[in-house]
């Protein structure tokens, strides 16, 4: 396992400014894990924190008709794009540009966390994501993650739960 210092959200020290001060607003005090090592896949991520691939959480976001969406899944998981767009209802969904991800979310690819983005976007969270007690994510940069219990992450992510993992990878 990597070594990592913690810190917590209230100092605001470890996560990116705009994440830690989203902490604030809702009222959660996290424990941040930062490591000099980036975390940016989920396999870097389980090997950092020392947990089952499945646990960390990726905040994907993709493209439905033209507008941003935010889908949370399990690490071990891909994304069915199909089952994204009939769960929108949308024509077409496609991966998001780098450019589209920083506009939407505030934050650079593999440091996207679940919620505090810079605009407000629906949110398709995976049922999957609740299988477990505690599952972790980006805190908006690529050398930092927080734990949260999955119902709990999806709430203040106002996410919808769905089945959006491909069951076939």
């Amino acid at each position: 396992m990597a070594s990592d210092t913690s810190d917590t959200a209230a100092s605001g020290t470890a996560a990116h400014p705009r994440f830690a001060e989203a902490l604030r607003g809702l009222g959660l005090d996290v424990e941040i894990r930062r490591f000099p090592d980036a975390t940016r896949t989920a396999v870097e991520a389980a090997e950092a924190v020392g947990c089952e691939l499945s646990q960390i959480v990726k905040s994907l976001v993709f493209e439905a008709d033209g507008q941003p969406v935010v889908v949370l899944v399990d690490g071990a998981s891909r994304v069915d794009v199909e089952l994204v767009r009939h769960e929108l209802g949308a024509d077409a969904v496609r991966r998001a540009s780098a450019a589209l991800v920083r506009e939407t979310t505030g934050y650079a690819i593999g440091g996207v966390p679940p919620f505090g983005h810079r605009t407000r976007t629906r949110v398709l969270a995976d049922r999957r994501l609740l299988d477990h007690g505690v599952v972790w994510a980006a805190a908006g940069t690529p050398h930092t993650v927080f734990a949260l219990d999955p119902k709990t992450l999806i709430a203040h992510a106002e996410g919808t739960v769905a089945d959006v993992r491909d069951t076939a990878a």
